[in-house]
């Protein structure tokens, strides 16, 4: 199977989703791919995520801004579906800038929402409060701004083009209704800092921010291709991941389309992105985490650690249980398999196959997070070659050419790529 589909023009938006714990590489798959698109429009999440990008000498760490920025002449689109920091946009667009980035092409949703400081004080006052039942976020008020979402308290860019009392009007509207909520906090956030931080970021942000419906479907109209860009992982969304230790929104690839605007009909491919083993961050079920020398081993191997936070990531063997759920509920068509050279000069690799009670009840994904949750493991044969210069998944060595066939058969899609080293170029098809 290609990697790169051929344009339907009657499905002109792909998707690409993480189908694990987040972490799984899709920005570097984005960046890839992105070449053949007139925009990546990233349709979930805040800057809790990150997307790591390495082309020769140049490694991004992205935030919020779509993955595909130094492919020039695509145009980025954060999407509706985002919350976005103000300071944290404005800090990565000066970072992007002095790489040479023309920052131009980067546009934000009018109707994304604004996560504020006091969103991020919320976050971890919450935190605090849940004691050892933290859910462990990045603290950056991704979750408090989804909730204000909701709850018809937020604001969103297209507030900022509106007349400045319209704007410090809801912003005084949010922090008498969330005043409560602040004991406890160090420095409780006043409206007349919140207001001016606010109207001096907007003289750097309203020049990108954009009537999103009508630039994406500008876009198709003009016979576009467009990619939708997921942040974090299918294990990880508010509704179909390990709940209540999820993000605060939808990760999976049906959030592309109310996340952009754009109807189911309009979808075309979906890709579904994930490591040859599992990591995971922060708190919640991980069946397959392994707390030895195994599990340290692949830690170092695969640097694996936070791009947002620093954090180091629990790792353990690929769930094929966790990634079949996947699979369902995200319509794969086709998946990508990053960071297969780290488990290069493993002896033996562990592949989880199934869960089971205490009992030894067989048992699916229902029971995940159960206490007495037990694990299959179908152990493989490793191998000891370099592989970071196999450019097709036909030339790899047996035994890791064996394990990937594996992988696509306990998930139940065909895999279309490997990557086999951190640089874009170092993938096998």
């Amino acid at each position: 199977m290609s990697l790169s589909a051929p344009a339907d023009p009657r499905r002109p938006v792909d998707v690409c989703v993480g189908i694990q714990w987040g972490d799984e590489g899709k920005g570097r798959v984005v960046d890839l791919l992105a070449r053949d698109y007139g925009v990546i429009a990233r349709f979930g999440g805040g800057d809790n995520a990150g997307h790591s990008i390495e082309v020769g000498d140049t490694k991004l760490a992205l935030h919020v801004v779509p993955s595909g920025v130094l492919v020039e002449g695509t145009k980025l689109l954060i999407g509706a579906g985002t919350v976005v920091s103000m300071q944290g946009l404005v800090n990565e667009l000066d970072m992007l800038a002095k790489l040479g980035v023309d920052i131009s092409r980067v546009h934000v949703a009018a109707r994304a929402h604004i996560v504020f400081p006091y969103h991020a004080t919320l976050d971890q006052l919450g935190e605090k409060q849940r004691g050892g039942a933290a859910i462990g976020t990045t603290g950056r008020g991704i979750g408090p701004a989804y909730v204000d979402r909701a709850g018809r308290l937020g604001i969103t860019f297209g507030d900022l083009i509106k007349p400045q009392e319209v704007l410090a009007t809801k912003i005084r509207q949010a922090l008498l209704t969330r005043a409560p909520m602040f004991a406890g906090a160090d420095d409780v956030p006043r409206e007349k800092d919140i207001v001016g931080e606010t109207l001096a970021l907007a003289k750097r942000v309203v020049p990108h921010v954009v009537d999103d419906v009508r630039f994406l479907h500008d876009a198709i109209a003009r016979g576009e291709r467009i990619l939708a860009e997921g942040a974090q992982g299918t294990m990880l969304d508010v509704t179909f991941g390990t709940y209540p230790y999820v993000t605060s929104s939808h990760t999976v690839a049906g959030a592309a389309c109310t996340g952009l605007g754009v109807g189911p009909t309009a979808i075309g491919r979906v890709l579904g992105v994930a490591k040859a083993y599992c990591t995971r961050v922060g708190g919640g079920p991980f069946p397959s985490e392994l707390s030895d020398e195994r599990g340290e081993r692949l830690r170092a191997q695969g640097r694996e650690f936070g791009v947002t936070t620093g954090r180091p990531r629990r790792c353990g063997w690929y769930d094929a249980v966790a990634a079949r759920y996947a699979a369902q509920v995200n319509g794969l068509d086709a998946l990508v398999i990053t960071k297969l050279d780290v488990l290069s000069g493993f002896e033996r690799i562990g592949l989880v196959t199934g869960y089971r009670r205490a009992d030894g009840t067989p048992c699916g994904i229902e029971a995940l997070g159960d206490a007495d949750l037990r694990v299959d493991v179908e152990e493989h044969d490793g191998w000891t070659d370099d592989i970071r210069g196999v450019r097709r998944i036909a030339g790899l060595p047996a035994a890791a050419r064996a394990f990937v066939d594996r992988l696509a058969a306990v998930t139940g899609v065909p895999v279309a790529a490997v990557s086999v080293g951190p640089e874009r170029s170092a993938l096998a098809v």
